[in-house]
């Protein structure tokens, strides 16, 4: 039998009934193989009757032993006592309610794992995206992946945001928070960090989620056009903008860069879907209408001025690109996009000349192009209460996935 205990840093062995043949101490779930072979082989010595003891601070069922265990050695031979989460008494010291929280697990090892898909970018990418996308997050630190390395990689992408560093978590002598700003994290030497919560103050949040966590997307997206207040015909219809999100498929943990955004629409609908997103615009006009709609929808795009490919150099690399303009630039900056994007790269054009020059730059850059000519009639109700059809404007979606 193994008995898992959560506690805090006082747990000790009185703690259960019973002789135990086995101690094992546990910070987070980080079981070694040798660890593992011990536990199976007391377990399995004595017929199966020896008592191994797994202590572990705070929830062991939240991202802690039991998950392992229970790979290795199977449920039935589990007795899981449970205890506060480490997450839980951090943001209880802080008075707050974590059921609307994103949780990340910064241990490089976890990285893929957590996310259920393919390891793109690293454990420090994917906290500081979900950072960036989401107003209350705690991470959960590992090799690289601390108060400083968040900070530094927060300070000049987003505007609001501060880092409640927790050392010693759950220990009634040692235990101590404190509240820093990003520059200030990433100038210091930090030592026992138990968990960093990443906060954005500034955001109000929406009403308490009706299950366990927060809704993993937005009810709806391909909003429709209006509602990016784009009268000109700078957004991308909504028949289009489906398609392209299908095939940049934004994910929590994701960045995504919107090229030549317009209105911000594709960024925004990538932020409303969990994932960090950044709209490249060269006018300001257009940097304002970002920003307008950013706040308009409630998420966070960071808007940044400037023209492709240049600005590009100043960013993070992308899990997904989409590119909504370019001019007489579009294949320097499908080029430069290609290079750099981990996943996926969408282009619209407008001109059929076009088309070819950014498949042959997508294929140049290892990426499998694909591409349709989207045509629709929309639905257009008359004066005298009948219907007629009227045409939406011509776009080719271009697209390449590695």
């Amino acid at each position: 039998m193994i008995t898992v205990i959560g506690g805090g840093a006082g747990a000790d062995a009185g703690s259960w009934p019973g002789e135990a043949a086995l101690v094992v101490d546990v910070r987070g779930d980080e079981l070694t193989d040798t660890e593992l072979d011990l536990i199976e082989k007391h377990v399995a010595g004595d017929g199966g009757g020896a008592r191994v003891v797994v202590r572990v601070l705070g929830d062991p069922g939240f991202f802690g032993p039991v998950r392992t265990l229970e790979k290795r050695l199977g449920p039935a031979g589990l007795e899981v006592s449970p205890a506060p989460t480490a997450v839980g008494l951090a943001f209880a010291r802080l008075g707050l309610p974590w059921d609307d929280a994103f949780v990340v697990d910064g241990r490089e090892v976890r990285g893929a794992e957590v996310y259920g898909a393919e390891a793109n970018g690293n454990a420090l990418d994917r906290a500081v995206n979900v950072c960036r996308a989401r107003p209350k997050v705690a991470v959960l630190p590992g090799p690289g992946v601390g108060p400083a390395e968040l900070g530094a990689e927060l300070v000049h992408r987003v505007e609001s945001r501060t880092l409640v560093v927790f050392t010693a978590l759950g220990d009634p002598f040692r235990e101590r928070f404190e509240r820093v700003e990003p520059a200030e994290a990433m100038c210091r030497s930090w030592e026992g960090v138990s968990l960093v919560l990443c906060l954005d103050e500034s955001r109000a949040e929406g009403p308490p989620p009706v299950v366990t966590g927060p809704l993993s997307g937005p009810g709806r997206w391909a909003l429709p056009d209006r509602e990016f207040g784009a009268e000109d015909g700078s957004v991308l219809p909504y028949e289009a903008r489906a398609l392209a999100l299908a095939r940049l498929g934004p994910r929590v943990g994701d960045l995504v860069w919107d090229i030549g955004t317009g209105c911000g629409a594709v960024a925004v609908e990538c932020a409303r879907l969990g994932a960090a997103a950044v709209a490249v615009e060269k006018t300001a006009s257009g940097v304002e209408r970002i920003r307008a709609n950013t706040a308009a929808h409630g998420v966070e795009v960071r808007a940044v001025h400037g023209a492709a490919p240049t600005v590009l150099s100043h960013l993070a690399d992308p899990d997904g690109v989409f590119i909504g303009g370019g001019g007489r630039e579009l294949r320097s900056i499908v080029l430069t996009a290609a290079r750099r994007a981990r996943r996926a790269v969408v282009v619209a054009v407008t001109a059929l000349e076009q088309v070819t020059p950014v498949r042959t730059a997508l294929e140049s850059c290892g990426f499998a192009a694909e591409g349709v000519l989207l045509q629709s009639q929309r639905l257009l109700p008359l004066p005298d209460g009948s219907s007629t059809m009227a045409p939406a404007a011509p776009v080719f979606l271009v697209w390449g996935t590695r």
